[in-house]
This record gives structure tokens, C-alpha cells and sequence, in this order.
């Protein structure tokens, strides 16, 4: 269990990362290179690593479908900030449909 109450520290540790890149700036940052192509760049990227996680899941190892996952998981949080959203609004949105 995270020390934010949450079962895991995964999430607000990868925002934050990305949040300080998109902060800083820091020359050869993947992250930035994605934000200074704005939110299209980010979506493109999301549904590249979409459609490989679904192969992924459909027929490929697990660790294969851990590491799409990842990167899906990934990209997803840059297209959030690079949208100047939160993902708690993903969390939120999930607690309202149980």
C-alpha cells in the first residue's frame, strides 16, 4: 500500500516524474520532446501502444503484455498533462461507474 492511501505509489510517482519534466524542461527528455509536439504527438503515441497491447494480450508472452502495458500506461499520463488534465479525473471517473 502506498503512503497516500492508495494500493500503490506507481501512479503518483509516474506523474510526478513526467510533471517535473514538463516543469524543467531538462535537454533529451523523451517526455518533452512529447509535450513540445503537443497533444496529438501524445495521442499517437497512445494509440500505437494501444493497438501493441492488445496484440500483446492476444497473442504474446505476459511479460510482453507487462511491458505494452507499461509503455501504454505511460503515454497515456503525457497525453494527460500535455492536455493540462489530472489523472485522479480517470480515477474519479472509474470510482463513479462502480
Amino acid at each position: 500500500m502506498c503512503h497516500t492511501g492508495a494500493d500503490s505509489c506507481f501512479a503518483p510517482w509516474l506523474w510526478r516524474v513526467i510533471k517535473e519534466r514538463q516543469t524543467q524542461r531538462p535537454e533529451g527528455s523523451y517526455v518533452v520532446s512529447l509535450l513540445d509536439g503537443g497533444p496529438a504527438a501524445a495521442a499517437r503515441k497512445v494509440g500505437e501502444e494501444g493497438v501493441e497491447t492488445a496484440l500483446a494480450g492476444a497473442s504474446e508472452s505476459d511479460e510482453r503484455l507487462v511491458e505494452e502495458l507499461a509503455d501504454l500506461w505511460f503515454h497515456s499520463y503525457v497525453l494527460f498533462a500535455a492536455r493540462g488534465l489530472d489523472p485522479t479525473a480517470v480515477e474519479d471517473e472509474l470510482r463513479r461507474r462502480v
